[in-house]
Order: structure tokens, then sequence, then C-alpha cells
């Protein structure tokens, strides 16, 4: 037996550093009242995200007070981390934040404990203008914890599915995917359960749970901040697609066991073997350009050359 309890936040957090930190706090007490061993917070969650997604032409004084927008930049060595690996203390904690690395910005995970950062992550698709104030990351890679091996991902993300599948083949047990994910910016539905951008949200996490066999645990912002008004659906994910715990549309914390060992190999060797069955020699144009010059503007199928 592998037993493992996951918890999994849809909260809100905006700026204020003091309020991030008493709601990390109680989340992290009341995951550990339920037994877990690993919480997921959200993107974001230690001075907020950005109040709003941009994009298109901006003058460069749009852009300054953009950049002055950022939430508060953080190094992975800084006392802000060091402040949430205390609390955590024995508790695997993943959580969103934006990294400083010099001058450059980065939208950014880590996973830590009492021990220190067990890995960090930043974010390598970026949507809707978020280029205009971060950088983008460029690797994902997995890691070892006292859970499990982890991999992060970071919301848009989740709508690549060779993002997750990268992750599955660096051995990732457990894929923690933290978002802000927004209602429709558009046409938006006055009940969250009915908004497509909510819909989209769930199919993406039980999608890449299930094609890559992994257990995933998907958190998100919760409330509203700027123009943004987010669509919570916290969950946890089995390897078969199966939503174990979820917080719905409301904030709150989500919580599921699992015999981690149990549920991965029921997943791989009960007939679908979704990673030992891949053709990875017909997989060229996965990695081509969308729309290259010279190339077709969408793949038209793929020609396999017989020796």
């Amino acid at each position: 037996m592998n037993d493992l309890t996951i918890s999994v936040a849809a909260a809100e957090f905006g700026r204020d550093m003091e309020t991030c930190y008493r709601t990390i706090g109680t989340l992290i007490d009341t995951a550990r009242s339920r037994g877990s061993r690993l919480l997921v917070l959200p993107e974001a969650c230690l001075g907020g995200y950005l109040p709003s997604l941009g994009g298109g032409e901006e003058s460069e004084e749009a852009r300054a007070r953009r950049l002055r927008s950022l939430p508060p930049a953080l190094t992975l060595d800084g006392p802000e981390l060091r402040t949430v690996a205390a609390m955590a203390g024995d508790l695997v904690v993943t959580l969103g934040f934006c990294e400083a690395d010099g001058e450059d910005r980065y939208n950014a995970a880590v996973t830590l404990s009492g021990d220190g950062i067990l890995g960090s992550y930043r974010k390598v698709h970026q949507p809707l203008g978020e280029n205009l104030c971060y950088q983008a990351g460029f690797e994902y890679r997995a890691f070892d914890t006292p859970v499990g091996r982890m991999g992060m991902q970071i919301c848009y993300d989740k709508a690549f599915p060779e993002a997750a599948r990268a992750l599955a083949l660096d051995g990732a047990q457990i894929i923690t995917s933290l978002s802000a994910w927004p209602t429709a910016r558009t046409g938006a539905a006055e009940r969250l359960e009915d908004d497509r951008w909510t819909q989209r949200f769930d199919i993406f996490d039980r999608a890449r749970a299930v094609e890559n066999q992994v257990v995933w645990v998907a958190s998100n912002q919760a409330g509203t901040f700027g123009s943004l008004r987010f669509v919570c659906s916290a969950k946890i994910v089995g390897p078969g697609g199966d939503v174990l715990a979820t917080t719905g549309t409301n904030a709150g914390l989500a919580t599921a066991t699992v015999d981690l060992d149990h549920v991965l190999a029921l997943a791989r060797d009960g007939g679908m073997y979704n990673l030992r069955d891949r053709r990875p020699e017909l997989y060229h144009s996965v990695t081509q350009r969308y729309g290259v010059v010279g190339q077709p503007d969408r793949p038209t199928g793929l020609v396999v050359e017989h020796a």
C-alpha cells in the first residue's frame, strides 16, 4: 500500500503578501488536518496574477504601465519562499509566484517542503499577451519528492498535450497544473458552471490525466482580480480520467486519497499502454512549426516511408 492523501485549492489571492500568507497558512492547516501529504495551491498565489490580459500592439507607455502592475518579483532563495517552506514543514506544497531573474520576470511555480525547494518551473506557453509581462520558460522536467516523482505546469500549458507527455516520459507519476484560469473573454456565462472556459478547463484536466496515465492535480484561483473572474474547478483526477475530488465552481479545498502504486499500475498495466505503445518514429510533424512558409498551414496527414 502506498496511500497518498492530496489536497488542492481553489482560492483567492491578491497583491497583499500578508493576506497571501494567512490564506496559505489556513489551507496548510486544513490540508494537514485531513492527513494530506501534498497540497497544491494556485498559480500566482504569492502576490496575485495580472489584473488583465492584453495583446496586440502596445505603446512603450502602455507597456511601462503594465510592467508596473506586475505582482512582486521573488527569488527562489528569497525570504518569501522560506516563509512558506517553514509553514509547510513535512507537507509537500506546490505554489505559483512571479520569479525574478535579474531584470527578467517569469510566471513560475515551485514545489517545496520544510527541507527546501524540491523542484521549480517557469511557464512555457503564454496566452493573450502574457509575453508582454513575462519571459517564457523552455523546459519540462520531472523531479523526485517524498510523495512520488512529480512534474509541474501552469495554466495554458494544459492545452498542449506535448507538455504533459514530456513530463510523463520523464517519469512523472503526479502532474500538478496550477492556474489562474478565467471565464471566457467574450460571451461569458452568468453561471460559472455554464461558461465554456470552465468546460474547457475540465476537459483538459481529464484528458491530460487519462492520456498520460498519471494522477493530475489542478488548482485554480477563485473570485476576481482586476477584470478577471476565475472558474475555480480545482480537482484531483485519477490516471483513468476519473475525477476523485473537486471544489466545483466554488472556492475551497478538495481532498482525495489514492494508493499511488496501485492506481498507476491499474491504468498502465490494465490493457491500455498509452506510454509503451507510442510510435515516436512517426510523429515528426508534431515538432513542425504551425503555418511556416514552405510547409502546409495545417497538417495534411502523415506519410510513412518504408525502407
